[in-house]
């Protein structure tokens, strides 16, 4: 809201089912946060954010690859008999 005010911030006002927001610029934000806290306090959110990608992905691919490997297994045994 302080950038808003100042004037440095692009907005639109909206609302859904009776509930205002603001919309704003993500790149005048990003900019806005960066002058504001410092580029450090930017980039280790969206470090953060990344690193809780990559974890989830890791754990979908981790149980995929069991889901995989058992159903060979059970491919391998019929092909057995």
């Amino acid at each position: 809201m302080k950038g808003i005010r100042a004037g440095k911030l692009e907005y639109r006002e909206g609302a859904i089912w009776g509930n205002p927001y603001l919309r704003v610029l993500r790149s005048q934000l990003e900019q806005y946060i960066a002058e504001e806290l410092g580029a450090d306090c930017l980039s280790s959110g969206k470090n953060r954010t990344e690193l809780r990608k990559i974890k989830k992905e890791m754990a979908d691919l981790k149980k995929r690859l069991v889901e995989l490997q058992a159903r060979r297994t059970e491919i391998e045994r019929t092909m057995r008999k």
